[in-house]
């Protein structure tokens, strides 16, 4: 029996939550029957579902207001308002109400999923894709998923070791839980690029917000790189009310005077084609990432790897081997990890050699824990509506 599985996100915006559901989505359609839900307007990060057959698209409830929008009492009670709606229209829906599983992709979505899964008495599986702590989630968002939405979920999704030991923290007496990676695009047809014996770019593949630490990536690079002929690349789009902060990044690096060698290129669609284009590839956060996306698509491409020392980076990267993990929020050590590999060509390629063969998590591996684990969650379930 096919299982009918609902899978709710909260924005359309292409963030890496989204992209990692569209291609769990693409590669998956044949293992479930799949409904996805998103807030009203426009199709965003899913309108290439449209090509993939037996996926629906629902655009229900009010698109829910930014974090930026959210600051202050009046945020808050707007947020909640939103959600509210979110609930309603997700309860009021005969899709989700004939599903056999309700797959909340986000903190945010969580929420009002986890609640209308126990109001209709159907399982919730929640994907927790950052870690759970004030620092990540905000006060308000920290209480609701350790005080609501871990104690309602039928089963818990981490992409991380990392992920689930914060959610276990939170939250100690979860019912279900199991640590799946995001999904990596399939090696394609293409081989990985060859390295270039001179480095001539450096670039970071993700959303531009002040956490993901882009800043720190800018002075990094104007300290190793000060006069040479290189150029840093920053492929990714301010999402979620940060547009202020690209602003800060181009006042940042024309006051670095490097302003001519910095690119912003907004989103890229072709990920792997940017990837195959770097001499060295950064992650840099200034907290602890819980899973690191683009990290796993830097060793599938075969990149050598710098990355922040903490999170999710440091279970995919065996430093000095696959990667280079350097001490996080250090800039110094960032500009000198940068330096060291651009001036040795030999360590380079045996970086990303061994980055093209560690054992990065493929999308189809990820199709079938995936499928596995919501099967586990429906047939461990037990009604428990709420009574009305």
């Amino acid at each position: 029996m096919t299982l009918k599985v609902v899978f709710v996100n909260h924005s359309t915006e292409p963030g890496g939550a989204e992209l990692a559901l569209v291609r769990l989505l693409e590669a998956g359609f044949n293992r479930w029957s799949a409904t996805v839900v998103t807030p009203r307007g426009s199709a965003g990060a899913f309108a290439r579902l449209a090509e993939v057959p037996a996926i629906k698209h629902l655009c229900l409830g009010p698109p829910l207001r930014p974090g930026a929008s959210s600051v202050g009492l009046r945020g808050q009670v707007r947020n909640l308002h939103d959600i509210c709606r979110q609930l309603t229209a997700l309860t009021l829906s005969e899709d989700v109400r004939r599903s056999d599983v309700l797959y909340a992709n986000s903190a945010r979505a969580a929420v009002y999923t986890t609640i209308g899964g126990r109001l209709l008495g159907r399982p919730v599986v929640v994907h927790l894709r950052d870690s759970v702590d004030r620092a990540a989630l905000g006060t308000v968002g920290y209480f609701a998923v350790s005080k609501v939405v871990l104690p309602l979920a039928s089963g818990v999704i981490a992409n991380s070791q990392f992920t689930l030991s914060s959610a276990l923290a939170a939250h100690s007496r979860i019912k279900v839980s199991t640590v799946i990676s995001s999904p990596v695009q399939e090696a394609s047809d293409r081989p990985t690029a060859p390295l270039r014996r001179e480095v001539r770019v450096v670039g970071m593949l993700a959303r531009l917000a002040p956490w993901k630490g882009q800043h720190l990536v800018i002075e990094a690079f104007a300290r190793a790189f000060p006069t040479e002929n290189c150029q840093l690349l920053l492929a990714g789009a301010p999402l979620f009310g940060e547009a202020d902060y690209l602003g800060e990044l181009r006042l940042l690096a024309e006051q670095l005077g490097i302003a001519e060698r910095v690119q912003f290129l907004g989103h890229v669609d072709d990920a792997v084609s940017f990837i195959d284009g770097l001499d060295i590839a950064v992650q840099y956060s200034t907290r602890p990432e819980p899973l690191g996306q683009n990290v796993l698509q830097y060793l599938a491409r075969g990149r050598p790897t710098i990355a922040a020392d903490e999170g999710g980076p440091a279970e995919s990267i065996k430093s000095g081997a696959s990667g280079v993990l350097v001490q996080a929020r250090d800039v110094a050590a960032l500009a000198e990890a940068l330096r060291r590999l651009a001036l040795d060509h030999d360590a380079r390629l045996l970086l990303g050699a061994a980055a093209a063969s560690s054992p990065v998590t493929m999308t189809n591996d990820v199709v079938a824990q995936t499928a596995d684990f919501l099967r586990h969650v429906k047939a461990s379930h037990r009604s428990r509506r709420w009574p009305r």
